[in-house]
């Protein structure tokens, strides 16, 4: 098994969900089951499906949970945007 702390994208990945945590703390609470879920859950599903990746076998597997990873990453984009239009997240955070 490979030890997917050592690839950058997974480290660089884990500091985004890291920091998308301490952000969504400051977000009004009528927001926990809505923007601070989505947000939380798309960006701990790229180093999840990154790590994911390390356990399987074969280059299909690899491109398979690399895609849902960028998926994830994306959907984190429209989340984050939206949450900074909302005025929750400053232009320095975002």
């Amino acid at each position: 098994m490979k030890d997917f702390k050592k690839q950058k994208v997974w480290q660089k990945s884990h500091q985004l969900a890291l920091d998308v945590y301490k952000i969504t703390a400051s977000f009004p609470r009528e927001e926990l089951y809505g923007l601070i879920n989505q947000l939380r859950r798309s960006c701990a599903s790229i180093p999840a499906n990154i790590s994911e990746d390390r356990g399987s076998n074969g280059e299909a597997d690899f491109s398979r949970f690399l895609r849902i990873a960028m998926g994830s990453a994306t959907e984190l984009d429209y989340h984050l945007l939206l949450s900074h239009d909302l005025e929750f997240i400053n232009d320095y955070d975002y």
